[in-house]
C-alpha cells in the first residue's frame, strides 16, 4: 500500500459569487502555500449553477438590472486592496464586456455566453451603463471558469448540483456533509457555509396578513427575492399596497407593468411616457419615509479621487476602542462617520467646482479637521465657505424628507413627490452636482472600517439593533443602494399614467374584516385612508436563523450546533438573526463545544461578519475580498498539513 495520504476535501456549500471568490483566493495564493505534493478535492454544493448563483442566475427576468454601473462592479483585488495574499488584477464587467465588441483585449478563458440577447447586451455595454442581472450572470460564469483555469493541476473542483441538508462529525475528525440527492455524505476535512443571500419563512405579522388574506380570497406576498415572487394571481386594475420604496419595489414595478406589456414611449424633449397593456394592477407605494432611494449618480468625479480614509479610518476605530467604555453608535461614532462623508463631499465640491466655494482649499480643510461635525463653529464655516445651501450636506434633511410636510389632497401629494423624483434624477445626472459622487465614496470607506468596530463587541445591543443593523443599514441603501436614473423616469411616467400612486411618510397597514381589504394610512395626507385587495412587502427577507428557508442550517440550529447573534448588555438584548462567527477567523460558534468548530467556517450574507457584498466597486479595499484572502489563505495552510505529517489546525484563520 502507499503511504502517501488521500487528498484533502474541502466541501464549500454555496457556489455564487461569494464561494467564486473565495474560490479566485485560493487559485491566488495556491502557489505560495499548497504543497504540490498533495492532492486537494473541492466539492461546491449548490442548486443553481456556479458563479452567479441562485440571486445572479441567467434564468431570470430580462427587466431585472443591477444598480450599479458596468465600471463599478469587479470580482477582483487590486492596488488598494490589504490583503496578505497577491494581488490578482482583473476585468471589470465593463472591461470583460468590451471584449466582445472589439473595444478591449480578450479575456481567457475565452467564450460567447450562449445567449444571443445577452450576447447583444454586452456588445453595447459601457462603463456608465446599468447592465442586466443576466449580462452580471455571464461576466460571474467567466469569473468562476478563470478561478478554475488558474488552479493547480493538483486541485480539482466538483459542483454537485442539489442542496446541502446537513454537516455533522466531531470537531477534530472527518465532516460528513449530507446531499439531498444521494445516500452517502461527502466526507470532508474542512466545510465552509457560504451560502449567500438566503430566504426565511414569514414572521408573525406577515402570517397574520397571509390568513386574513386567505379568509377572504385575497392576495399577500411576503417579503421575497424579486425573481422568485409569484405575482400571476394579481388581476388588471386591482388596487396593491407595497410596503417599500427601495430596489425591490423597483423590480417589483417593472415586472407589473413592463412584464405585462406595457412600454415607454420617449418625446422629443425626453420626457417618458407610460402606455399600459391593460393588464397592470394599480400600486400605491409607501414605506417610512415616503420617497425612493436616491437615483444613483451617471458621471465620474471631476476632480481628484479624495484620499480616504481620513477621519474614520484605522486609527479613528483605535481612538474609540481605547476609550474602553460601551459604544452608541449615534453619539460616539456617528459623528466621525459623517464627518468623513462630508470630507468627500467638500473635497469635491472644492477640487471641481471652486467658483461655488468662498475660501481656499487648505484654509477650509485647516478649520474642517479640527471641528466637530455637530458643533456651532462647523456649521459657520460651512456657511461661510459654502454660498448655496444646495451645495452644503444635511444628513438630517436627506434622512427625512417629508418630515414635517403635509397634503390636503393625495393629489396635492402626488404632485409634490415627482418634482422631488424629477429634481433627485436631475441632480444625480448632472456632473455639476459630483460632490454627491465624492460623499458616496466616503460612505464606501466607512463600510469598509464599521466591520472590525462591530467584531470588537463594544457597540452596545441597542446601538446594534436600532442604530447598525436598523438606521444606518437603511440610511446607507437610502443614499448609496438607489435605482439607475432610467427607473426613476420610469416610476414617474408610471405615476402620470395612475398606474402608481405614492403613499407617503410613516405608512401604517391594517386590516378591514368588514370589507375584507388590506388599508394604509400615512400622516403625510391626513385623514386619507387606501383600500386594497392585495399587499407586497416590497422588501428582501431580512436574516431570521430561526426561520431560515436553508435546510442545512435549519438542522444545525436545530440541534443547538449553531447560534445566532446575540449582544446582550446591562439594558437591552438584540437577537439579530445571524449565524454568529468568530471575529476574528469567521468558525461557526457551535454552543455544543463552548466555542468556536475548528473545522467549519461560514462567510458572507447569513452571518454577522456583515461583509455581505460579495462583488466590490474597483479600488475600494473591499472587506469581503480582505475576508476572502485570508480564509483562502489559512484554509490551504491547514489542508496543506495533511501532506506535512502536521496535525491539522484552523484556529489560525
Amino acid at each position: 500500500m502507499s503511504g502517501t495520504p488521500a487528498a484533502a476535501v474541502l466541501v464549500v456549500v454555496g457556489a455564487g459569487p461569494r464561494a467564486t471568490g473565495l474560490l479566485e483566493r485560493i487559485a491566488a495564493n495556491a502557489p505560495e502555500l499548497w504543497d504540490s505534493a498533495g492532492q486537494l478535492a473541492i466539492h461546491l454544493i449548490d442548486p443553481h449553477p456556479p458563479g452567479p448563483g441562485r440571486i445572479w442566475r441567467q434564468e431570470q427576468s430580462a427587466l431585472l438590472r443591477m444598480n450599479s454601473m458596468a465600471e463599478d462592479v469587479t470580482m477582483f483585488t487590486d492596488e488598494s486592496s490589504t490583503i496578505e495574499g497577491p494581488v490578482r488584477p482583473g476585468p471589470s464587467l465593463a472591461e470583460w464586456a468590451a471584449q466582445f465588441a472589439g473595444r478591449g483585449p480578450r479575456h481567457a478563458p475565452y467564450a460567447e455566453p450562449a445567449d444571443p440577447e445577452v450576447l447583444a447586451e454586452l456588445r453595447t455595454l459601457d462603463g456608465a451603463g446599468f447592465a442586466t442581472r443576466r449580462a452580471q450572470s455571464a461576466y460571474l460564469d467567466w469569473v468562476f471558469r478563470r478561478a478554475l483555469a488558474e488552479l493547480p493541476a493538483t486541485v480539482t473542483v466538483e459542483w454537485h448540483r442539489t442542496t446541502a441538508t446537513a454537516v455533522t462529525g466531531p470537531p477534530d475528525g472527518a465532516q460528513l456533509v449530507h446531499l439531498a440527492d444521494r445516500a452517502a455524505p461527502l466526507v470532508a476535512d474542512l466545510v465552509v457555509l457560504a451560502q449567500g443571500h438566503i430566504g426565511s419563512t414569514p414572521a408573525a405579522e406577515h402570517r397574520e396578513h397571509a390568513a386574513f388574506a386567505r379568509r377572504h380570497g385575497r392576495f399577500h406576498l411576503p417579503p421575497e427575492f424579486s425573481a422568485d415572487a409569484d405575482l400571476s394571481a394579481l388581476r388588471p386594475g386591482e388596487d396593491v399596497i407595497l410596503r417599500g420604496f427601495g430596489l425591490a419595489f423597483v423590480d417589483l414595478m417593472s415586472l407589473l407593468t413592463e412584464g405585462r406589456g406595457g412600454t415607454f414611449r420617449t418625446g422629443p424633449d425626453g420626457t417618458l411616457t407610460y402606455l399600459p397593456s391593460g393588464r397592470e394592477p394599480v400600486l400605491h407605494v409607501g414605506s417610512r419615509r415616503g420617497v425612493p432611494y436616491h437615483s444613483k449618480t451617471r458621471y465620474r468625479l471631476q476632480g481628484p479621487r479624495p484620499p480616504l480614509p481620513r477621519h474614520f479610518g484605522p486609527e479613528a476605530v483605535d481612538a474609540l476602542l481605547a476609550e474602553d467604555r460601551p459604544l452608541d453608535l449615534r453619539r460616539d461614532v456617528w459623528p466621525l462617520m459623517a464627518k468623513e462623508i462630508g470630507f468627500g463631499h467638500y473635497h469635491e465640491l472644492f477640487h471641481a467646482h471652486p467658483e461655488r466655494t468662498a475660501l481656499p482649499w487648505p484654509e477650509f480643510l485647516a478649520a474642517y479637521d479640527r471641528l466637530d461635525w455637530y458643533g456651532m463653529e462647523m456649521t459657520a464655516l460651512v456657511a461661510g465657505a459654502v454660498p448655496d445651501p444646495a451645495d452644503r450636506l444635511d444628513f438630517e434633511a436627506l434622512d427625512h424628507p417629508l418630515d414635517g410636510l403635509a397634503f390636503p389632497t393625495p393629489d396635492a401629494f402626488q404632485d409634490h413627490l415627482r418634482e422631488y423624483i424629477a429634481q433627485d434624477v436631475a441632480r444625480r445626472e448632472d456632473a455639476e452636482f459630483s460632490a454627491d459622487l465624492g460623499a458616496f465614496l466616503a460612505l464606501l470607506s466607512i463600510y469598509g472600517q464599521l466591520p472590525r468596530l462591530v467584531a470588537a463587541g463594544r457597540l452596545t445591543a441597542r446601538s446594534v439593533a436600532d442604530e447598525l443593523d436598523g438606521w444606518w443599514r437603511g440610511f446607507f441603501s437610502f443614499l448609496a443602494s438607489g435605482p439607475p436614473g432610467f427607473r426613476l423616469r420610469q416610476l414617474l411616467a408610471l405615476s402620470r399614467a395612475g398606474i402608481v400612486r405614492f403613499l407617503g411618510a410613516h405608512v401604517q397597514i391594517g386590516t378591514d374584516e368588514g370589507t375584507g381589504t388590506f388599508t394604509a394610512t400615512s400622516p403625510t395626507v391626513p385623514g386619507h385612508t387606501v383600500r386594497a385587495t392585495a399587499l407586497i412587502e416590497a422588501y428582501l427577507p431580512g436574516p431570521a436563523l430561526d426561520r431560515t428557508e436553508d435546510p442545512l442550517l435549519r438542522a444545525l440550529h436545530r440541534a443547538g450546533a449553531l447560534t445566532e447573534e446575540v449582544i446582550a448588555d446591562f439594558a437591552h438584548t438584540h437577537r439579530s438573526g445571524l449565524l454568529a462567527v468568530s471575529p476574528t477567523d469567521g468558525h461557526v460558534l457551535d454552543p455544543s463545544l463552548g466555542g468556536s468548530h475548528p473545522r467549519r467556517i461560514a462567510l458572507g450574507a447569513p452571518t454577522n461578519s456583515r461583509a455581505v457584498a460579495a462583488f466590490a466597486r474597483p479600488r475600494t479595499d473591499a472587506p469581503a475580498f480582505r475576508q476572502n484572502d485570508a480564509v483562502a489563505r489559512a484554509l490551504l495552510r491547514a489542508l496543506s498539513s495533511r501532506f506535512s505529517g502536521d496535525e491539522m489546525m484552523m484556529s489560525t484563520i
